[in-house]
């Protein structure tokens, strides 16, 4: 079994809280015996997939397999083309060197839905009619439900949205990245694994992958 899971910001990728009140993945009701394939920082939001096959972690993350994973990252101001290209070519972080990845400004920028349905918002399986438009890609205008809470903002400090694909996933990797060059990340969204895309599950929604979904997941 292979589950695609919208992983809301504030929850941590384990079934255990670290510290009293935290939220974890035992609240959305997945079937017994799947675990997390990878992880999502708390702060993240996005594609997180389950499963309950042991050989998924092996595929999905070793970086020799060059399995891509893409992120979209919200950014502090515009960066500039020379910018960009530092990012793809490598940032040394803790004394290590990045792999070279992909990296570019999305366009068309986000359209941020500010509110949805009550209906669309229960937490656990995802049912056809409920399903939230969360990022519609790779064609199309990207719409992305606002984050709750809101990131901070500042009048006087623009964001600029940047795609991002790595084959790597160190800690807290597209956030350092973007700190290196001067671009905080105020918000992050895995977007794609593979060629699976997170699509129109809504946050806190998941379901099961068919046998069609889970070659896109392979597939580099």
């Amino acid at each position: 079994m292979l589950i695609a899971f919208h992983k809301p910001y504030g929850v941590l990728s384990q079934f255990t809280p670290e510290t009293h009140g935290q939220r974890t993945l035992v609240e959305f009701g997945f079937p017994k015996d799947v675990y997390p394939i990878g992880r999502l920082d708390a702060d993240s939001e996005g594609l997180l997939l389950l499963g309950d096959e042991p050989g998924w972690n092996a595929r999905l993350l070793d970086p020799e397999r060059a399995h891509p994973r893409e992120y979209w990252a919200q950014v502090e101001r515009v960066p500039e083309a020379a910018e960009l290209q530092r990012l793809a070519s490598g940032i040394v972080l803790q004394g290590r060197r990045t792999l070279p990845c992909r990296v570019w400004i999305l366009e068309p920028q986000p359209f941020i839905i500010e509110t949805i349905g009550a209906a669309s918002t229960a937490m656990g399986p995802d049912r056809a009619s409920e399903s939230i438009l969360a990022v519609r890609g790779p064609t199309g205008v990207p719409r992305l439900l606002q984050r709750n809470p809101p990131i901070r903002f500042r009048k006087t400090v623009p964001t600029c949205w940047i795609g991002i694909e790595l084959i790597e996933g160190r800690n807290r990797q597209v956030r350092r990245m973007t700190a290196a060059i001067g671009h905080p990340t105020l918000r992050l969204i895995r977007v794609r694994i593979g060629q699976f895309w997170l699509g129109r599950l809504g946050p806190g929604k998941w379901r099961v992958l068919n046998d069609t979904e889970r070659q896109m997941v392979r597939n580099t």
